[in-house]
């Protein structure tokens, strides 16, 4: 984690050199820093000994993959929207639902690097990237967790 953490700090120092042409080393860190979020094995916000600690690293992955990706025509479910991030379960299949263990209806959206755990419902509303939602939360109808929340 150290040497992710790292290569994050020092690409962020150097960050308007960073581009949609940009490989190698500064985008893995990125693409790997969003999939663990992605996957719940990090998080931005975390509570350790009854103080919130915010890894402000992980925030600088974060906006360095709006720095990498371009604008792309992202289809989910019954919509399509122009953006840099694509939908979480675009490309799911009802296995990986299953695995995933939380249940969703039309309308809410989930963007991917955000961390939905079992149990979760998701009425329509927005989870933006990095957000964590813990088990058994209901995210009620038209609500937003916002950025790394």
């Amino acid at each position: 984690m150290n040497e992710l953490k790292q290569i994050i700090e020092e690409a962020f120092k150097n960050r308007e050199e960073i581009n949609f042409q940009t490989q190698g080393e500064i985008r893995n860190a990125v693409n790997d820093t969003l999939n663990q979020l992605d996957k719940g094995k990090i998080r931005v916000c975390e509570k350790k000994e009854n103080e919130w600690i915010v890894n402000q690293w992980i925030k600088k992955a974060i906006l360095l993959s709006f720095r990498l990706n371009d604008n792309e025509v992202i289809k989910a479910s019954h919509a399509t929207w122009f953006d840099k991030v694509p939908s979480k379960t675009a490309n799911w299949s009802k296995k990986d639902l299953e695995e995933a263990g939380f249940r969703y209806v039309p309308d809410a959206v989930v963007r991917k690097s955000a961390f939905i755990a079992k149990g979760v419902i998701l009425m329509p509303s927005f989870v933006n990237l990095g957000a964590y939602v813990d088990e058994g939360t209901m995210i009620d109808t038209w609500a937003t967790v916002g950025s790394c929340a």
